[in-house]
């Protein structure tokens, strides 16, 4: 890599000749970045899929604040193992199968989901009991190992009796076919799973706690500007790291739209670089909440 551009991964540093256009679209694009904090969810996520298949899987529920990149983390691992295609047997095998929780769960929403999922939606009238049965040969048939549940926090939408229906469900579902389930949702959905005590007991808890000011946040910052396509590089001071973690109240994607306004501002201005000064000065264009949501 040319010397001058060192602050940059080579992927960042290869949009370093585009025209300003390309790389202020390349910085506004959503990007996967391996901070130590994901990876290590990552990891868990897939030990899963190497645990031998039984009785009472273990299962993993990821909690954290809205922002904090629980659904980047849950794409990521669903794009780490996607179906593939035997050519010899002519079968499909999907080990990791993602769905959302309905926004007002039931026992039929949630099936009707999960078979639109698999390719196989059913007529209004359905009976229920078809409708499971649908949803376990073909779960079967294509070899799920992982269900994974985003925005499991709706299940608190739901009635009481809604509630213990749809987490029985989801323990039937593991106990029947011998899967691992992998829940994401907001701190308020412990209470959810929490609701049947038997499948609580399974799950292996992590939380993505909000930023505070320690190494790992500076670490955060770092790998952020090395994927950031900016021809100077950015030397920050802990003053304006602590502002930054101030605007942002410790949120992943607070963080990501603060740097990214700022890396556009320093290509528009051809300053090249985002600097203690800018940080000092930076507002959002809206208030707070409009423009990190």
């Amino acid at each position: 890599m040319n010397t001058e551009l060192s602050h940059l991964t080579a992927s960042a540093a290869a949009l370093i000749a585009e025209a300003d256009e390309k790389r202020i679209r390349a910085i506004r694009s959503r990007r996967w970045l391996v901070y130590p904090r994901a990876k290590q969810a990552l990891d868990r996520l897939n030990l899963l899929l190497d645990h031998p298949r039984g009785t009472r899987m273990p299962s993993i529920a990821i909690y954290g604040d809205s922002g904090m990149g629980k659904t980047m983390i849950m794409k990521r691992f669903r794009d780490q193992h996607p179906p593939s295609f035997n050519s010899v047997t002519g079968k499909v095998k999907t080990p990791v199968l993602a769905m959302e929780m309905t926004s007002r769960p039931g026992e039929r929403r949630f099936y009707a989901e999960l078979l639109t999922l698999l390719g196989a939606p059913q007529r209004p009238r359905t009976d229920i009991a078809q409708m499971e049965q649908a949803a376990l040969r073909i779960m079967e048939a294509i070899g799920v190992q992982v269900l994974v549940i985003d925005e499991v926090h709706n299940i608190l939408a739901g009635t009481y009796r809604e509630q213990r229906i749809v987490l029985n469900t989801l323990r039937f579902l593991s106990n029947r076919l011998q899967i691992s389930l992998v829940c994401f949702g907001v701190n308020d959905a412990r209470e959810a799973i929490g609701g049947d005590v038997q499948l609580a007991r399974r799950f292996e808890q992590f939380t993505l706690s909000r930023w505070a000011a320690n190494e790992q946040f500076e670490i955060l910052i770092a790998l952020i500007l090395r994927n950031t396509p900016l021809r100077l590089p950015s030397v920050l001071t802990v003053k304006s790291l602590r502002r930054m973690l101030q605007i942002t109240e410790g949120i992943t994607a607070n963080i990501f739209h603060i740097i990214n306004s700022l890396a556009i501002e320093a290509i528009e201005s051809g300053q090249e670089r985002i600097t203690d000064a800018a940080i000092e000065k930076w507002e959002p264009e809206f208030d707070a909440e409009a423009a990190f949501a």
